[in-house]
């Protein structure tokens, strides 16, 4: 019985191999049974600390108590009807609450939807609604969605782009900001400016989309002074500024938004990931009088704001509240650095530790040396704790970043836990 049990996960990924389309990839040939807040047990019995988190989605964590309740109490009610048909309050209710959170001193309104690529689409086609412009410029390594126009958006080719073209016209990049690899504030914004001289005038841009914390690109951190001074160009040409925070909302950066931490507030901000913890639920929130640009009937989708994900949304909200998971995300954020810089002391192929709250990660380098990223140990390290009992997921430009977005929710103890098998991991692996 032991043995069969020992192929369970093979079997299961043979099964997969034959049934599911080549382009869905895996990270790790692993198939869960049971979860609990921070940890899961696969289908052969055996333990893993989730420093992932379903990609920034369980920020609290896997079936947290109160967000189940929530959902089998909505499931008695009704599961489904359409906002756009029959109206609900939990709907609401959501949209009242990103009001009140989201950064800025105006009126909001909001939006709900499905995926976070959806959300960035209304976002897209809520700015040129309002501004009666085409154009869209975002950064160099940001991640915005798989749909085609998320993918035109999405400034990182491999694996997404390749050979999905052509992608929708009137989207330029700018260089983000990456101090370690000698792109600077003056240097991103300057590159806006080019893109006004050689690629399209101002007065045709309808928005800059720029990610607090870039997610795939590698976690690099906007720095305050570009938000400032990106804002400023946008003020002077009647841009709109998108944050998307799908992957930094929901509290993972120590503010519901990562926005929130900016010297300027955006005039839309785009929601999803840990909002519903684990359901499928996002949104667009910004200034009453941007969101409201479209006709009405212009906005909304047959599945957009589920009442079962509302009701998951409003406990998660309620969640952060009690559990005070904002001051968690700080002291955890805290917590990793200081335990990484330590591990980098004894690690020469750690070069970066960075982050923002509790959305942290390390990047790997050849002998410590910046210009040559360390994709091979990346991914080593990454199978390497996987077998020990951690899993891990991998990001950047060039492969070489490993992040954490373990849940809030997680102890102290087994957060330790996983950084000790992370240590072991480096030491098996280099």
């Amino acid at each position: 019985m032991q043995a069969d049990r020992k192929l369970l996960n093979a079997a299961l990924y043979a099964r997969r191999q034959t049934a599911v389309a080549r382009g869905v990839g895996q990270a790790h040939e692993i198939f869960i049974k049971n979860a609990k807040n921070a940890e899961f047990w696969d289908v052969e019995g055996r333990r893993f600390i989730d420093f992932a988190g379903g990609i920034a989605v369980l920020n609290t964590g896997h079936l947290h108590p109160e967000v189940i309740a929530a959902v089998k109490a909505q499931l008695d009610l009704y599961t489904h009807t359409c906002f756009q048909v029959i109206a609900y309050e939990p709907y609401v209710e959501v949209c009242e609450r990103l009001n009140a959170m989201a950064p800025g001193n105006f009126a909001k309104k909001s939006l709900l939807l499905t995926t976070g690529a959806e959300a960035v689409e209304n976002a897209i086609k809520i700015a040129r609604a309002h501004t009666k412009r085409p154009g869209v410029i975002a950064f160099t390594g940001g991640y915005h969605g798989r749909t085609n126009f998320t993918l035109g958006l999405t400034g990182k080719v491999a694996p997404y782009k390749i050979g999905f073209g052509p992608f929708p016209g009137e989207v330029f990049h700018a260089l983000f900001p990456n101090e370690l690899h000698g792109v600077s504030v003056a240097d991103a914004l300057h590159s806006v400016e080019l893109i006004f001289k050689n690629d399209v005038e101002p007065e045709r841009v309808a928005a800059f989309i720029v990610e607090p914390v870039q997610g795939e690109g590698g976690f690099y951190v906007a720095p305050p002074e570009f938000i400032a001074g990106l804002k400023a160009l946008a003020d002077q040409y009647g841009i709109l500024l998108i944050a998307d925070e799908v992957q930094t909302g929901a509290g993972r950066t120590g503010t519901w938004f990562a926005c929130e931490q900016w010297p300027v507030a955006p005039d839309l901000i785009t929601t999803a990931k840990s909002l519903a913890g684990g359901f499928p639920l996002s949104g667009v929130v910004g200034r009453a009088d941007v969101i409201d640009a479209p006709a009405a009937g212009g906005l909304g989708g047959t599945y957009a704001g589920s009442p079962v994900a509302c009701a998951a949304a409003i406990a998660v909200m309620d969640a952060f509240v009690k559990e005070n998971l904002l001051a968690r995300s700080q002291d955890m954020g805290a917590l990793l650095v200081r335990a990484l810089k330590d591990m980098a002391h004894n690690i020469p192929a750690i070069g970066d530790v960075r982050g923002l709250g509790a959305m942290v990660a390390i990047e790997l380098f050849e002998a410590g040396d910046v210009h040559r990223p360390d994709a091979a140990l990346t991914k080593k390290v990454v199978a390497e704790a996987a077998r020990r009992g951690l899993i891990l997921l991998s990001c950047g430009t060039y492969g070489n970043v490993i992040r954490i977005l373990v849940p809030l929710t997680a102890s102290d103890a087994l957060l330790e836990e996983g950084l000790a098998i992370l240590a072991d991991s480096f030491a098996a692996s280099v």
